[in-house]
């Protein structure tokens, strides 16, 4: 059995590599990258290496889910913050998409094009996080939401948190300048405090948004459930990697427990924003926009034709109704009482 071990650098990524396989880890460290202690086997389609064949099978599905939470978003025509929080999850999908074509190997290591896509990967990974926290602040209607104003901040913020971190990424692995892949402190700067800065200020940001606006507690849960969905894929695949690699006999690794932990977090991302958004119906925009005025109408021409094929006695007392208009109405038991006066 593997003895199970963790070790925690800062500023470089020598002790996470060696516990999980991560996009960045084949092409920093030594010239050969850094191999994890015990890794995921790979499997051998149509004459093709794939890697990490169960996390590749979660990805796809993560990537579906995905995608349906994107049209129930786009499908909630007036409800807040719509456009801004949808940016964050086609961000998300980009980095399923990513991840999944470089961990796998359908992006060879050997390829020159690797470390060009491992730093659109982790400028997507980063801006995320980014776009994440500015939505957390769109419920407190500093700007108002939908507007050009609201849309192109997150817009033009992400997109320089992009440029900035991808531009560190690919400097480190070429070694453009003072960066080195030997030496990635910057990156991993931006790789951990970074973006867990960004999720803690998105976390804190929503509690106080419930706590001071919202009169149902209810959404509290989704968050708890998500900070703790994404805690625990953490854990698993920093700590605990290895032991579960080694006592799974090599068919999945921490890697792919983080992928479904992290999943289910924005699946609660996804939860938390549709309970405290609401539609409005009057404004809304879809195919059932008129179906309880047609109901309505349909209603009453039934009520209309219904009366006039009753006769006069049936209109005057309707069978299980109210009277007539004009005929007074009896209490329960008072004919019986008028019998016996």
């Amino acid at each position: 059995m593997v003895d199970i071990t963790f070790q925690f650098d800062a500023f470089n990524f020598d002790g996470i590599c060696k516990t999980v396989q991560l996009t960045l880890c084949p092409i920093i460290g030594r010239d050969e990258g850094i191999v994890p202690v015990c890794y995921s086997r790979n499997v051998e389609l149509a004459d093709n290496l794939i890697f990490q064949p169960a996390t590749l099978i979660i990805d796809v599905v993560a990537i579906i889910m995905v995608g349906f939470m994107i049209y129930h978003i786009r499908s909630k025509y007036t409800a807040v913050g719509r456009k801004e929080i949808v940016m964050f999850f086609y961000m998300y999908l980009l980095t399923l998409i990513l991840e999944m074509l470089l961990l796998t190997g359908i992006i060879p290591i050997s390829s020159p094009v690797y470390q060009w896509f491992t730093a659109i990967q982790l400028g997507l990974i980063t801006s995320s996080w980014w776009c994440l926290m500015l939505n957390g602040f769109v419920g407190f209607q500093f700007a108002e939401d939908g507007t050009p104003m609201s849309l192109w901040s997150i817009r033009l913020s992400s997109l320089i948190i992009f440029l900035i971190t991808g531009f560190i990424a690919i400097a480190t692995f070429v070694e453009l300048g003072p960066f080195s892949h030997r030496s990635p402190g910057a990156l991993w700067v931006f790789y951990i405090i970074i973006n867990g800065v960004f999720f803690i200020t998105y976390v804190i940001s929503q509690i106080v948004l419930v706590l001071r606006s919202l009169d149902d507690r209810w959404p509290l849960g989704d968050i708890l459930f998500g900070f703790l969905f994404f805690i625990f894929g953490q854990v698993l695949m920093y700590i605990f990697s290895v032991a579960i690699c080694d006592n799974t006999k090599h068919y999945i690794d921490g890697a792919f427990f983080n992928t479904i932990c992290t999943l289910l977090a924005v699946m609660m991302i996804y939860k938390y924003w549709d309970s405290i958004t609401k539609e409005d119906l009057e404004f809304s925009v879809g195919a059932k926009q008129n179906v309880w005025e047609v109901k309505e109408l349909m209603a009453e021409d039934e009520l209309s034709s219904h009366r006039n094929s009753m006769t006069p006695l049936q209109q005057q007392y309707p069978p299980f109704g109210r009277p007539a208009s004009g005929v007074p109405m009896q209490q329960y038991g008072q004919q019986y009482h008028n019998q016996f006066d």
